[in-house]
């Protein structure tokens, strides 16, 4: 059943994205329009599916303060089941021509196969050497091989294309899925600053950051690359349960120069973590605030005390493949004072 066009509609002070021209591509997306600020003028895309770690609630908390603290345009774009229910890890995404006019993109997904008209829109993005930021699973954003036209974006591309080795997370991110590093819900990880790296505009203001997701194997290479944090694997689920000390210290978030073919150079920030209860955690939450403005080219607007408190109500989901909430539409997120996530 396809989305019905729910044309123009305004909650507070809100622009529910749902515009003359956007067709059935409206129903996926929210656009938070934040009204002053450092980020004002400026347009931060998210893209959000995967199916375990609840990044289609991590976004939108993310988009909402970077809108109402900062000023941003942010819109978020979700995948959606036949009903228009938000449906994490499914490939039925629309709306990604928003990423014409993007000055950010925010990618939280896992094994997707997008159709031909979205992939070229991120393709066309990338190209321009439009800044990325990359959670999690956004190492293996892709799971394509079989499409004829993008399976060099697949996580385990080793085709005749031969830039495009270990896919879009290789590529762009600078690291592709290597594997778990630290069991899933019995060991979280404290995150170490990177001593050479530590005045990094990033990490400004970074203090007892830690995520609650386990830790990923993680060797990345790349142009410009700086690691930022390491990850101190946990034998428990709390920031002061005693270090796994069989674990190596693994790169868990670093910043490198991209660059496609016949494109132009961008930014990129990646980092392993980054599930639904990860940014409950204020040190982790500013990281990826403070990466957000680095990306646009902010890092002057950087201050170790700005605002990143929720708007809105925030009650994350334990992230698991069966977690996620049902029957939530994308509209039911729109406002600033919606719940993340709605329980329905």
């Amino acid at each position: 059943m396809a989305p019905a066009d729910l044309g123009h509609k305004m909650v507070g002070n809100l622009e529910y994205v749902a515009t003359t021209g956007r067709g059935d591509t409206a129903d996926y997306c929210v656009t938070y329009e934040g009204e002053k600020g450092q980020g004002k003028g400026k347009h931060i895309v998210f893209i959000a599916t995967d199916h375990e770690y609840r990044g289609e609630e991590t976004l939108p908390a993310l988009a909402r303060i970077l809108a109402k603290r900062y000023g941003f345009k942010c819109t978020v774009v979700w995948a959606l089941d036949d009903e228009g229910n938000i449906f994490p890890g499914s490939s039925n995404l629309k709306g990604l021509e928003v990423l014409e006019e993007a000055d950010l993109m925010v990618i939280f997904t896992r094994f997707a196969n997008f159709e031909d008209k979205q992939m070229r829109y991120i393709d066309d993005y990338l190209h321009r050497g439009g800044p990325v930021i990359g959670l999690r699973t956004a190492t293996h954003a892709f799971k394509n091989s079989d499409n004829p036209n993008w399976g060099h974006y697949d996580y385990k591309y080793n085709g005749s294309k031969k830039a495009w080795q270990g896919g879009f997370g290789e590529v762009v991110l600078g690291e592709t899925w290597v594997g778990h590093y630290g069991k899933n819900h019995q060991q979280a990880s404290n995150l170490l600053l990177e001593d050479v790296n530590k005045e990094h505009p990033i990490l400004r203001g970074v203090e007892n950051a830690w995520a609650q997701c386990g830790g990923y194997n993680a060797y990345p290479e790349g142009k410009n690359l700086k690691i930022l944090a390491r990850g101190q694997v946990l034998n428990g689920m709390t920031p002061n349960a005693e270090p796994d000390t069989t674990k190596e210290e693994l790169p868990v978030a670093w910043v490198r120069t991209y660059q496609l073919e016949n494109g132009k150079a961008g930014r990129a920030f990646t980092t392993t973590h980054g599930a639904s209860e990860d940014i409950l955690s204020d040190g982790f939450r500013r990281m990826l605030i403070n990466a957000c403005l680095w990306g646009v080219k902010m890092e002057n607007t950087i201050k170790a005390d700005n605002p990143i408190d929720f708007v809105g109500g925030y009650q994350p989901s334990t992230f698991n493949f069966k977690g996620f909430q049902k029957n939530v539409k994308p509209s039911d997120l729109a406002g600033w004072d919606s719940v993340i996530m709605p329980r329905k």
